[in-house]
């Protein structure tokens, strides 16, 4: 699935990498009189590096006409790319080989580095450089091993000291689904990761092939091949084609570059090897080590892969793989279904009796929800809705709540507020033990109070909360009080969210987490709802602090209205107190009287001027904690 934007970019990335590396294939085998594994070397690098590797090949290694190929590859620089592709071809797959593995067996991004360093320098030397070029150096194979060591090690260094810093960034940057490789982004970053080691090694291996220490490109033409020149001539003889002038010139040489070894001479001195070699080790030192200073090298991709953390999020050496998880966006492929602006949430969920206990049954999951017109989050809910089903209670209702988890993770419900059995409150590890995916818990009691009260999660609770798992509680009196009876009843409950680049992160009051967009009952104005009255009549708001992160001040224009309840828990008459304005902090809940005292459209509102917007934008007047009450005459 292509989540982002860089994953349309990668796929266009390796469909032009599979046609570059096709043509490279079949160019090498029908017109490029080279040596088999200079052939594999181009074309593995051209599997990595995408057009890149076609551009190298291009410039530095295809023929031009017959007959040119050793004249075109005599410049060092061209030597030098041929040395640096057959040290990447083999170095990179071997890498690339041992991070597959690592990954799928979880290890610590500090040892899957020296796994990756150690399996690279082992298929360079021991498979890419003494045994298949065993026959362009001559010698035994373990003659070939202790020629080729120094040599594939200072290259090899300088490779991963632009390859590891490259991987660790971008595998432990924001989008961790470079971790795993299943997911697209590894492979780009692989990709990366080789292009950057290619940069690192070119200069050194240019060094190494002028001192005589590694070979460079190098020309074959095997008598009797497509590529021997004198059968190429006899053909264009024989079809009346003389030829330029030019090219019996380049046709000189030829014969020394036949299936004989290709023997070099160094003049290297042993102290600019020792220097050379110990600069190569000071750079892979860096290149492995210096990326601890920033990201958190202990983690793998078993904790983390996968996971999107927020645009903005501080993330360092010391950030656990904990805070990660419960940071992430929520996985748009785990999203069950979508849910367009005509659905409400908090619709009131009528049970079932059975031997005259009431059961409800809530069931957590993730599905799309939209706020506003073209504006949808990715939520965690109850029900297929946010906020969750509103719960009806009547006090001294013995009730059970069947609870079905869903979601990816773990999670549990606590009911906030509520007098009832310890074991039935609801917090993870310490009443209870999470409620596994495809599990259900039984939540009963029997209700003792009255009021408005709410039930969230307890498992993960910045995380699920944040994301919308949440719903009110409504207990009626068994002896109603007639003061508190209202002419309209409106509950009321908050919510924050965090949408940045397509993606829905859970929102945090912290550094790359703060919210965007708020919502009232799951909608921001201007699709939040409308309550319609007359003058005279009265309006019972219940107030919930259903959030995680602020306190909102929440106003009710065209008059003041009375507080007659706080935390479920009725206020006497004479503790009652009107205000136009009161503050809500996460987890609290107010009953509050307004009447309507003139005719127009009252604003319902939060008095923090930010979050009446949608991603700091008004729309017809305002956004986010914003609803209407129309009163008529």
């Amino acid at each position: 699935m292509l989540i982002r934007p860089i994953d349309y970019f990668l796929v266009a990335w390796f469909a032009l990498g599979a046609a570059s590396t096709i043509y490279v294939g079949i160019d090498q085998y029908r017109n490029n009189p080279e040596p088999a594994v200079m052939k594999w070397g181009f074309i593995l690098v051209t599997l990595y590096m995408g057009p890149l590797g076609l551009l190298l090949y291009v410039l530095a290694d295809k023929e031009p006409r017959p007959g040119e190929h050793e004249e075109f590859i005599k410049p060092l620089w061209k030597q030098g790319a041929g040395s640096t592709i057959h040290c990447v071809a083999g170095d990179a797959t071997g890498i690339i080989l041992a991070a597959v593995v690592t990954a799928a067996l979880g290890l610590p991004m500090w040892l899957d580095l020296i796994v990756e360093y150690t399996a690279g320098f082992a298929f360079g030397l021991f498979i890419f450089q003494s045994l298949f070029m065993k026959s362009m150096m001559g010698g035994t194979y373990w003659e070939n091993v202790r020629k080729s060591f120094l040599p594939e090690f200072i290259s090899m260094n300088f490779m991963m000291a632009g390859m590891a810093p490259t991987m660790c960034f971008l595998m432990m940057g924001r989008d961790m689904r470079a971790m795993v490789p299943t997911e697209l982004l590894f492979w780009g970053v692989m990709s990366a990761g080789v292009i950057a080691g290619f940069v690192m090694a070119y200069p050194w291996n240019v060094w190494l092939v002028s001192q005589g220490l590694k070979h460079g490109l190098m020309t074959v033409r095997k008598p009797e091949s497509k590529f021997d020149m004198a059968v190429t001539n006899a053909r264009r003889s024989s079809d009346g084609d003389h030829g330029s002038t030019h090219e019996h010139n380049a046709l000189e040489a030829p014969a020394q570059h036949g299936a004989h070894a290709h023997t070099m001479q160094s003049s290297v001195t042993p102290a600019q090897l020792a220097a050379v070699s110990g600069v190569s080790l000071l750079a892979l030192a860096i290149g492995m080590i210096a990326p601890a200073n920033w990201v958190n090298l202990r983690l793998s991709a078993h904790q983390v892969g996968g996971v999107i953390m927020p645009p903005g999020m501080i993330m360092d050496r010391d950030t656990p793989a904990e805070a990660m998880l419960d940071m992430a966006a929520v996985d748009p492929r785990q999203v069950t279904a979508l849910h367009g602006l005509e659905e409400r949430g908090g619709r009131e969920l009528m049970p079932s009796v059975e031997n005259g206990v009431k059961v409800f049954s809530l069931t957590t999951s993730v599905f799309r929800w939209t706020i506003l017109p073209g504006v949808t989050v990715d939520a965690y809910g109850f029900n297929g809705q946010v906020p969750g089903p509103t719960l009806r209670f009547r006090e001294g209702d013995r009730v059970r709540i069947d609870v079905t988890n869903r979601l990816p993770e773990t999670t549990t419900v606590h009911w906030h507020g509520l007098i009832l059995p310890n074991i039935m409150d609801g917090p993870a590890h310490i009443t209870q033990e999470p409620i596994e995916n495809g599990q259900i818990y039984h939540y009963a009691f029997t209700v003792v109070q009255t009021g408005t009260y709410f039930y969230h999660s307890h498992d993960h609770v910045d995380r699920q909360q944040a994301l919308g798992l949440y719903g009110v509680l409504i207990i009626d009196s068994a002896t109603p009080d007639a003061s508190l009876a209202a002419d309209h009843e409106y509950t009321l409950q908050i919510q924050e969210w965090l949408k940045r680049e397509g993606l829905t992160y859970p929102a945090m009051p912290m550094d790359g987490a703060q919210p965007n967009f708020f919502t009232f009952n799951g909608k921001a104005f201007p699709s939040t709802d409308t309550i319609h009255m007359k003058v005279g009549e009265t309006l019972k708001v219940r107030m919930v602090g259903s959030n995680n992160g602020f306190i909102h001040p929440i106003h009710i224009h065209g008059g003041p209205f009375q507080v007659v309840a706080r935390d479920g828990t009725t206020l006497p008459p004479a503790a009652r107190f009107s205000a136009d304005t009161i503050n809500i902090g996460p987890g609290q809940r107010y009953d509050v009287i307004w009447k309507a005292l003139n005719p127009g459209k009252w604003l319902i509102h939060c008095h923090i001027g930010h979050h009446t917007t949608n991603n700091n934008v008004e729309t017809n007047g305002g956004g986010g904690l914003m609803m209407i009450v129309d009163v008529g005459p």
